[in-house]
């Protein structure tokens, strides 16, 4: 399935999330939303938000929450 194919369901602020997981993830396994909301242009409540819909779909990346301290973490396994 292409990364195009996978993403179809969700919205254009969700797809960006999970480009930006696929490409960092390669080389990094923990993400704060608030660092992934500074890179996108988001703020930190909305990539929360927004990552329900990728935690509850069938993508190629696992994301599980971690933890929150000073913010909440993600555990993103591609």
């Amino acid at each position: 399935m292409s990364a195009t194919a996978a993403g179809t369901d969700l919205t254009d602020k969700q797809q960006r999330i999970l480009q930006y997981l696929r490409e960092e993830g390669e080389t990094k396994t923990y993400f704060k939303s608030r660092l992934i909301a500074d890179d996108l242009g988001l703020t930190a409540k909305e990539v929360g938000a927004n990552m329900r819909a990728i935690l509850s779909g069938e993508h190629d990346v696992a994301v599980e929450k971690w933890g929150y301290s000073s913010g909440t973490t993600w555990k993103v396994s591609v």
